[in-house]
């Protein structure tokens, strides 16, 4: 039995962690007009920088089946036996199940998919918790160990500007209007697989500290705390000190949010996410 690893390019991986497991990274698209990057090659700060300019707001696209088939072709060719494949949640896109339907096409090669039912590096970890394991365990226990993982973990999201979930047709005008004039923030967080709103927030400075708080009460015992950012590395930094003295026994790591997930929460945007493990390439 041999065993890859797959995840999609939302996980944001880096290069070092990508390298050091051998992780394949599908990509999904942004899309500009009539203009298709590839995630997983398009630079986060030209992409927000491109998006400042824009009157229309991109879209994004899941990698087809037929390109999920074209990666498990090439790894069965390497001498996979199988490989265990961690997406961004089934509730926000479609790529979860397309690679269930590759999987389903390709003889020869057993793919055991996982629905994170989250974004972004939470579901990056659980990529990596795969990588640790998967010379010592089986395929099987592997997704048994990312399920108990996946019961203690969570994210907050906060958004710095109405101006996404507008276009986006998450608010309407006379919303985002309101909500600017009052400097509200909304937290979203997954529920049921999709996200949703937590709370309103006045203030960017009050909505930082309703996360803190929320991680505060859910954070116990060895963890890997996120903070994610949308080209505010400077906020992320900051919001990674306070953590590193909420939590002293905590790794905590900072990320971003890529083209494909910063099309709808906007630049500027700030998430802190958390699992109860600590991972060796951290130490």
């Amino acid at each position: 039995m041999k065993t890859a690893i797959i995840t999609d390019s939302t996980s944001y991986l880096t290069e070092d962690m990508i390298m050091r497991y051998d992780i394949r990274v599908i990509s999904l698209n942004v899309i500009f007009k009539n203009e298709v990057f590839v995630e997983a090659d398009y630079n986060a700060e030209q992409f927000y920088e491109r998006m400042r300019t824009e009157k229309q707001l991109p879209t994004t696209s899941q990698p087809t089946t037929g390109e999920y088939v074209t990666l498990l072709e090439q790894l069965k060719e390497e001498g996979f036996t199988d490989c265990i494949s961690i997406h961004l949640s089934s509730g926000i896109s479609g790529t979860f199940q397309n690679a269930i339907t590759a999987g389903e096409m390709v003889e020869g090669i057993t793919l055991h998919a996982f629905d994170s039912e989250i974004a972004c590096m939470v579901a990056g970890m659980f990529t990596l918790r795969a990588a640790e394991l998967k010379d010592i365990l089986p395929p099987e226990a592997i997704i048994e160990e990312l399920t108990n993982m996946r019961a203690r973990s969570n994210a907050y999201f906060l958004v710095d500007d109405l101006k996404n979930l507008q276009k986006g047709g998450r608010l309407n005008g006379a919303q985002a209007i309101i909500g600017s004039m009052l400097q509200v923030k909304p937290i979203l967080h997954f529920e049921d697989k999709v996200i949703v709103p937590f709370d309103k927030v006045r203030t960017k400075k009050k909505a930082v500290q309703f996360v803190q708080s929320k991680i505060s009460e859910e954070v116990s015992g060895p963890a890997t705390i996120v903070v994610i950012h949308a080209n505010a590395q400077s906020e992320a930094e900051a919001i990674r000190a306070q953590l590193q003295e909420q939590f002293p026994e905590a790794d905590i790591i900072i990320s971003y949010f890529g083209p494909v997930i910063g099309t709808h929460l906007g630049e500027k945007s700030l998430g802190v996410g958390y699992v109860h493990h600590k991972f060796e390439m951290f130490q």
